[in-house]
């Protein structure tokens, strides 16, 4: 049987030997020196432009993720520069293969099951909505995305400020509440402080600006690549991974030894 070939079709953008189209507006003249990274990135997303709050919130949850430190998705970044320093785009691909459900990746899952909830449940109270979510993964003994930090608690700075430029950008819906919620019934249920972190309030926001839940993995890989490039150039300029490699390597090996010795 033939199979019947679809038409091949983008939006995104197409070039001639004069012009370079972009969503529909012109490189050149309508986006280079006009508009910033992250409306650029709003606009390849989404398909517009945004308005003057969304821009805000949007450029807000960018920048979130850029920096947290030596986070084990920088160190692998940085030694991996140090085996192939001739492909930095390697070393950031190999930093960004660390983003889960353990370190920043969890903006996906917390959109998901935000999105998912509200729509299958228009009419029923945030409150019982909290407490099922909790409920079920608690019964799953599996985390909670976008809930919880390892260093940052009470509260995750990061989050309660996305909640405040929400607030006075129009942004505080009932997705907000929901992931407010659910950090409460989370926080009762487990007997202990379990913020909303970063990457939740990351979620929520993408479901309140519109974006697919789909998505908003993606938007936290564009912020947290900055920050693996800044990595990298101060690693160019002030190496680290090689010390980290043989430390590691000399500690190891001293521990090994010593438990050999020790052993009767």
């Amino acid at each position: 049987m033939t199979r019947k070939a679809m038409p091949i079709s983008s939006e995104m953008g197409w070039s001639s030997v004069d012009r370079i189209l972009v969503r529909g507006y012109d490189l050149c003249d309508d986006i280079i020196g006009k508009l910033n990274l992250g409306d650029m990135a709003y606009l390849e997303i989404t398909g517009r432009l945004p308005s003057e709050a969304e821009s805000t919130m949007f450029n807000a949850i960018l920048v979130t993720l850029v920096e947290h430190g030596l986070t084990p998705m920088a160190i692998a970044a940085r030694l991996t520069y140090l085996g192939a320093p001739e492909s930095l785009q390697s070393a950031v691909a190999a930093g960004l293969c660390g983003m889960g459900t353990t370190f920043a990746g969890t903006a996906e899952g917390a959109a998901r099951v935000l999105h998912e909830t509200l729509a299958d449940n228009p009419e029923q109270s945030i409150e019982v909505m909290s407490d099922d979510i909790v409920s079920r993964y608690r019964s799953a003994k599996t985390s909670i995305p976008g809930i919880g930090h390892n260093l940052h608690k009470p509260q995750d700075p990061r989050a309660t400020r996305l909640f405040k430029v929400a607030e006075e950008h129009g942004f505080s819906g009932r997705y907000v509440k929901l992931m407010k919620g659910i950090a409460d019934a989370a926080t009762r249920q487990f007997g202990k402080d379990l913020p909303v972190n970063a990457t939740g309030a990351i979620g929520a926001l993408c479901c309140e600006l519109g974006i697919s839940w789909k998505a908003a993995r993606g938007i936290a890989v564009m912020g947290r690549s900055v920050g693996l490039v800044g990595h990298l150039v101060e690693e160019q300029g002030n190496p680290i991974a090689k010390e980290v490699w043989l430390r590691t390597e000399e500690e190891a090996h001293d521990n090994a030894q010593h438990e050999e010795e020790s052993a009767p």
